[in-house]
């Protein structure tokens, strides 16, 4: 008895000589994932698109956002269902008109992909003529689909062409995140000068990857946001966004110098949306 019991007293020390030996080994810590610039390419044929060569707007592709209530900005429009939008020779055409739609002076639509088309990461352009007049408020942006880091600006914003009408001529690439956004007026944004914007048509262009948010006008970059590896309040744009086509009216950026009611209708009008993958690395 005596043998048997210091047998399983030494086969019991030994298991928890092991247990103890175990509990020791610490797992290494492993860093957070540096990203840097591996100079990603796109596919050159889009994934999605959409030419606008229908007798009217493709709703497998497109969701059309109602209401007034100011959209955050104290726009002055009322967002229809369509009324304000149609295809007119291959091209859509966006109508901001003056007229009392529920209980607003002005009339206008927000066309957004959300469901339809939402991507991580892509080459995404957009060939359009700009609308005229003081008190106009075009974009051309993207939205987080899910945000999944809370509400605006926690899941971020993506601007992909912006322009205010007392302002012509001269359009905005930006991002909005929780550390940089207009509320702290720490935006990340750049401009430029480009005659004929309300004239003609031009290509807006994001390029977006791991490490940066690039913008673009027909082809020349002017605006850059990298990524600087510090979490998603800095960095949300690791998510699905979908694409967002409006006319604002009036507002706190786009109505700064007043509505001039002269304008009205004015439209913007988009020859086409393209979207390329990003090739992975």
């Amino acid at each position: 008895m005596k043998h048997t019991w210091s047998i399983a007293v030494v086969a019991a020390s030994v298991l928890a000589l092991q247990s103890c030996t175990e509990k020791k080994i610490i797992p290494p810590v492993t860093a957070a994932e540096v990203i840097i610039d591996k100079n990603w390419q796109f596919e050159t044929t889009p994934a999605w698109q959409d030419n606008f060569d229908g007798t009217a707007v493709d709703n497998s592709k497109w969701t059309f956002e109602t209401g007034g209530g100011g959209w955050g900005n104290n726009e002055l429009q009322f967002y229809t269902q369509g009324p304000n939008a149609r295809l007119d020779n291959g091209r859509l055409v966006i109508e901001a008109r003056r007229e009392n739609v529920g209980g607003r002076e002005y009339s206008s639509t927000r066309m957004i992909t959300k469901g339809k088309g939402d991507w991580l990461y892509g080459r995404f352009e957009i060939r359009a003529k700009l609308p005229r007049g003081r008190g106009t408020w075009p974009a051309v942006w993207m939205l987080s689909s899910d945000n999944s880091y809370g509400v605006w600006p926690a899941s971020g914003e993506i601007d992909i062409m912006e322009h205010v009408g007392y302002d012509p001529e001269r359009i905005h690439c930006s991002i909005h995140t929780s550390a940089y956004n207009h509320m702290r007026n720490t935006q990340r944004t750049s401009s430029r000068m480009v005659p004929g914007v309300m004239d003609d048509f031009h290509v807006y262009r994001v390029d977006w990857t791991p490490y940066a948010v690039r913008g673009f006008v027909d082809g020349v970059q002017y605006f850059e946001f990298v990524n600087e590896n510090k979490g998603f309040t800095v960095w949300p744009f690791n998510r699905k966004f979908f694409l967002i086509l409006n006319i604002a009216i009036g507002g706190n950026w786009g109505g700064a110098q007043g509505v001039d009611n002269s304008i009205f209708p004015t439209r913007m009008e988009v020859d086409y949306v393209r979207v390329f993958r990003m090739i992975e690395q």
